[in-house]
């Protein structure tokens, strides 16, 4: 039973809390906690279904949300987790082994938030670090030489921005994964399934198809973190974070409709973490038949359909995309030109 409440679950937090009380008395209540549990339904479903940004970020945060590993140990089997990147440490905020979905062997690779102070402590809250990627990336590529689709679980605010991330190569990590991801064999499923915070998520995030569960939200900055740069108002801070979660478009089904997510995952009524079973049931499913429809296209094909599809992402307003990059036969090469060393360059069909 949910036992952490949002503001705006203050209706649900009452019903629970009368359920709750009426738990373990005679049968002469199975009647009335029947009709609460029904009404429990109707207002959750009420409430979930008008939900503003910042209440999906509010959502996805939610610290009984379930994370990559209580999704793992629902939905696959024969979980192995693998540690290490073999160059420097294990890195907590990042798991990953072989696993099977379903039947067939895979590859899970997730980030993994803590339940308690003890374990956020440990897990980083979430937040890899330079080695968390790079075991990443030696699991995909074992992955590929055994021929297993990767299974990627999106949930972090964002790569750890500390300086000893930086000294070991934090942005080269993340790099280096973009460009390995795009080049694998094999099949590459992702699921968003929390939050997808900057390069961070992004960093095991090239995939085939890209799932994000219905209450998730995906963004390249916090709402928080965008409030403060744009508006610089620490009185009306609370205002301009929601302002800015609206402005920014994290949610599914605005990055849906903006061709950056393939599929939206439903949720259990009350979100996920009203019900982790029911809410690793609607994923595991969806995984499944991702999975399936990818592997049927030939390994050049998927990497082809792989490079367009996140080739094509951010050409909003333009009637025509820029394929590439051109120089007019005519237009001679100005190295002097300021802010750019290749000025005469221009993309393709802008005329």
């Amino acid at each position: 039973m949910q036992r952490e409440f949002l503001d705006f679950e203050a209706d649900i937090q009452t019903i629970v809390q009368r359920i709750e009380a009426l738990t373990g008395y005679p049968d002469s209540h199975r009647a009335e906690i029947a009709g609460l549990e029904r009404e429990l339904l109707r207002r959750r479903q009420r409430i979930y279904a008008g939900l503003t940004p910042w209440q999906r970020v509010l959502v996805a945060r939610h610290p009984e949300r379930p994370y990559s590993l209580d999704h793992v140990d629902r939905i696959f089997t024969g979980f192995t987790e693998i540690h290490g990147d073999r160059r420097y440490a294990d890195d907590p905020a990042v798991i990953g082994g072989p696993a099977w979905l379903a039947g067939k062997p895979v590859m899970v690779i997730g980030q993994q938030k803590g339940r308690d102070t003890a374990e956020r402590i440990h897990r980083n809250y979430g937040m890899p670090r330079p080695e968390g990627y790079r075991k990443a990336l030696r699991l995909m590529k074992m992955a590929e030489k055994f021929g297993r689709p990767v299974i990627a679980l999106v949930d972090t605010p964002g790569a750890f921005p500390g300086i000893e991330a930086e000294e070991r190569g934090q942005a080269e990590a993340i790099a280096r994964n973009l460009r390995e991801m795009a080049r694998l064999d094999i099949p590459v499923v992702v699921a968003i399934i929390g939050e997808g915070g900057s390069g961070g998520a992004l960093g095991i995030a090239v995939g085939d198809r890209i799932l994000m569960m219905e209450n998730a939200i995906y963004s390249v900055i916090s709402p928080e973190g965008c409030a403060a740069i744009l508006w610089k108002d620490p009185e009306r801070a609370y205002a301009a974070t929601e302002e800015a979660a609206a402005r920014m478009r994290v949610t599914a089904p605005e990055h849906l409709r903006n061709g950056l997510i393939d599929e939206i995952v439903p949720e259990p009524p009350g979100g996920a973490h009203a019900d982790h079973d029911a809410a690793a049931g609607l994923l595991g499913e969806r995984l499944r038949l991702a999975l399936r429809d990818v592997s049927e296209r030939p390994p050049a094909d998927r990497r082809e359909a792989r490079y367009r599809k996140f080739r094509s992402m951010g050409n909003f307003g333009l009637e025509e995309a820029p394929s590439r990059t051109t120089r007019e036969p005519s237009a001679p090469l100005d190295k002097g030109a300021a802010g750019s060393g290749a000025a005469g360059y221009r993309p393709a069909g802008t005329g």
